[in-house]
């Protein structure tokens, strides 16, 4: 399986819904919703939308993106708030430092997903950093989503 560029993703499950004027989902909206909007692919495969948290490294777990807050979720791009924990390493991996940074997430450059054409799904992440960042990280870092 391919990686965001040597990451990958694993989710905890959101679903997508529409609500009906009295403020309830209703079937038909959530399902033209689902359909319009892209998805985000995971680790195993699976079409998430609006996840809490996203492994960035399914490999070795040594990248997740965590407590997502979704302010947008769209045809065009996805953008959350939330907190990339990620291991220094230092000395090694095994014995390293799970770290935490706070991070606007992007996903954007939605196209039809291989695996399941009916479905769009956003082949690009931006990570950007809004206070302190992993050692030898740039502001922004930008990687390709796997499909």
């Amino acid at each position: 399986m391919c990686a965001v560029a040597s990451l990958a993703a694993t989710t905890s499950l959101g679903t997508a819904t529409a609500a009906s004027p009295g403020g309830q989902p209703t079937p038909q909206r959530a399902a033209h919703h689902q359909a319009q909007d892209p998805v985000l692919v995971d680790c195993q495969e699976r079409p998430v939308v609006r996840p809490a948290d996203f492994l960035l490294a399914c490999g070795d777990g040594n990248s997740r993106l965590t407590s997502l807050e979704w302010k947008s979720w769209d045809a065009t791009a996805a953008v959350a708030r939330g907190v990339n924990v990620v291991n220094d390493c230092k000395p090694y991996c095994a014995a390293g430092t799970f770290r935490s940074y706070a991070v606007v997430v992007r996903l954007d450059d939605a196209r039809s997903w291989e695996e399941q054409p009916d479905l769009r799904q956003y082949t690009r992440m931006t990570l950007t950093y809004t206070g302190d960042r992993p050692e030898g990280s740039a502001r922004a870092v930008t990687y390709p989503l796997w499909g």
